[in-house]
């Protein structure tokens, strides 16, 4: 029994609006895998609550403001996340706390395997998401306008973060060390003696 003319016309028609709705689907998840989102919207990682990471770092998730290290307190979904960006990137030098440079900085650096004139590793798959997470939810996304810096001293976050510093040389990662003499421990709470009590 052949189909007359018009229902196949309507088969192929349904055919496409399904094509079409699996494509935007798609294409949504895949945007929202891959672009910042704005504050308070990431959903809970997929990590389980109860397996936290092997190496989390001292004092970060406590709520003793005093006993925390980093900067932001990471709660338990982004711990991982501050791990494997630990292992990855705080191996070879001073790991800085995401809120310094931008989103869009963070995630150029994590897709490139060239790394400042290193060609790197890339982080794998699934990792790169974990990752991504914790960098993308403790970093701010650049000004309209603005380009992408990959130095922190181009960094207008940066600037912001230290209104009352006046840096006499060039800033890089070592330089942190001079204010901050816990950032080889990803402590940037602690500050030298000059800056301790400063307005």
């Amino acid at each position: 029994m052949r189909r007359s003319q018009p229902e196949r016309r309507r088969s192929i028609l349904v055919l496409l609006l399904l094509l079409l709705l699996w494509s935007i689907c798609l294409g949504v998840g895949l945007a929202q895998a891959t672009e910042p989102r704005s504050p308070g919207t990431i959903a809970q990682s997929t990590v389980p609550a109860n397996n936290p990471p092997a190496s989390t770092p001292a004092n970060v998730g406590t709520t003793n403001s005093d006993a925390i290290g980093t900067v932001d307190v990471v709660p338990q979904r982004f711990q991982q996340g501050q791990t494997l960006y630990l292992e990855n990137c705080a191996t070879c030098h001073i790991g800085i706390p995401p809120a310094v440079m931008p989103t869009q900085t963070w995630r150029q650096l994590i897709q490139d395997s060239e790394h400042y004139g290193v060609t790197i590793q890339p982080v794998g798959v699934p990792e790169v998401q974990i990752l991504w997470q914790y960098l993308r939810e403790y970093s701010r996304p650049l000004a309209e306008g603005e380009s992408t810096p990959y130095r922190i001293q181009s960094s207008r976050i940066f600037a912001t973060l230290h209104p009352r510093v006046k840096f006499t040389e060039k800033v890089n990662l070592n330089s942190c060390v001079s204010c901050h003499p816990g950032a080889g421990a990803y402590d940037f709470r602690r500050l030298t003696a000059e800056w301790q009590n400063a307005p």
